[in-house]
């Protein structure tokens, strides 16, 4: 049998502004997995999540 390919897939989001801003560069970046629909979402996905090393709401974007 050939193994079959779900329609959702697991995905990391990371925060933008840890990875982007060098003055507040820390020792780690923000990281949250989760899942989402193949089908329906076919770009990137972006959420605010809360960032524990720049202590605030941020933007976390999908990376592969």
């Amino acid at each position: 049998m050939a193994s079959k390919k779900g329609v959702r897939l697991i995905i990391t989001l990371e925060c933008t502004e840890c990875r982007t801003n060098l003055n507040k560069r820390s020792k780690g970046v923000s990281r949250y997995t989760t899942i989402k629909n193949r089908r329906n979402t076919t770009g990137r996905l972006e959420l605010k999540k809360f960032c524990t090393h720049c202590n605030k709401h941020t933007v976390h974007k999908e990376i592969k």
